[in-house]
């Protein structure tokens, strides 16, 4: 039980750091204006879509492409949307550094993008 108790301490650790705090913050501003909500899952979705195609060897649609590069710039341009994409993406590199911690700590070997 002494990796659980670990687990709910790393837990704990990551709910106090500076990333998280910022993360929750200008998630609960975004999530307050539907607006930018929607646009915002849009560009989620379009972004997922884009890498599944990849993965699969398919080429680029041109128009959700486009439509991709135009969230982009518009979400980009705003100081909080961009504030709020930053620190998601902080946030995900700060996991994906800890889930590779782990695994490598358990002798695991699952390559992560990237890294």
């Amino acid at each position: 039980m002494q990796a659980m108790e670990a687990a709910k301490a790393l837990a704990q650790a990551i709910q106090e750091s500076p990333e998280y705090r910022e993360y929750i913050q200008l998630k609960k501003e975004i999530d307050e204006d539907a607006g930018i909500k929607a646009l915002i899952q849009e560009y989620r979705k379009l972004q997922t879509g884009m890498q599944m195609r990849l993965l699969s060897g398919q080429g680029m649609d041109a128009e959700e492409t486009q439509r991709f590069n135009s969230l982009n710039m518009l979400l980009f341009a705003d100081s909080r949307t961009s504030g709020f994409l930053m620190a998601e993406m902080k946030m995900q590199r700060m996991m994906a550094e800890i889930f590779e911690t782990l695994t490598r700590a358990a002798g695991m070997e699952i390559p992560m993008p990237g890294m």
